[in-house]
């Protein structure tokens, strides 16, 4: 008898993952300072204190985007998840980039303790990051990215709908990398880093 998705390795750790991801993305948002403090409320997420959008369309945005890619990570087709940032004129100033690598032939049991203790880590490193961040002029915007190893399957295409080609501009150059924190415990391995446009990068 063949397991569901959300019962294998893969499925489990991507759940958490994905719940991480609603977090991680939710306290970037609040480290950059794009809203107000009042847009948040505290709450308790793998005994510390994080934030949480407070706002309904704040909060709908961040968790349908993120949770919308939990069948594609399961399958492991979805290779990074960035939060860009970026100036009117849709040039990217900053992006906060998640890689994912979620192996799948490996099928023994996750320990989902072990699998929280690590992500942890990462939502302690992000407010110790903010000096390596810039600082966003005022309306800049932002937007969750999502970047495929592979297109999607005609048969998942419902799950695809509510993703859409983004129009935010690419750099011209290889970016400014800074990494933040990776981890790597089986089935799934993550990096968090900053990327920023290099120095040499045309100005528009």
């Amino acid at each position: 008898m063949e397991r569901k998705d959300n019962q294998t390795p893969q499925g489990q750790s991507a759940r958490v993952l994905v719940e991480f991801l609603e977090v991680a993305i939710t306290s970037i948002v609040f480290l950059k300072g794009v809203y107000p403090n009042g847009a948040f409320e505290r709450r308790r997420y793998m005994n510390m204190v994080v934030h949480r959008a407070r706002h309904p369309e704040l909060y709908e945005y961040i968790h349908s985007a993120v949770n919308g890619l939990l069948p594609f990570i399961q399958k492991g087709l979805v290779e990074r998840v960035a939060v860009i940032f970026f100036k009117e004129d849709k040039v990217p100033i900053e992006r906060f980039v998640f890689k994912l690598n979620v192996n799948q032939s490996y099928g023994s049991k996750v320990e989902q303790a072990d699998l929280e203790f690590s992500l942890r880590s990462f939502l302690i490193k992000l407010p110790v990051s903010e000096p390596m961040t810039k600082f966003l002029p005022r309306n800049c915007r932002w937007e969750i990215t999502a970047y495929f190893r592979s297109l999607p399957q005609t048969s998942t295409i419902k799950d695809t709908e509510m993703w859409i080609p983004t129009d935010t501009k690419q750099w011209q150059q290889l970016p400014v990398i800074t990494p933040i924190r990776s981890m790597s415990s089986e089935p799934l391995g993550l990096q968090l880093y900053l990327e920023h446009p290099s120095l040499s990068e045309p100005k528009p």
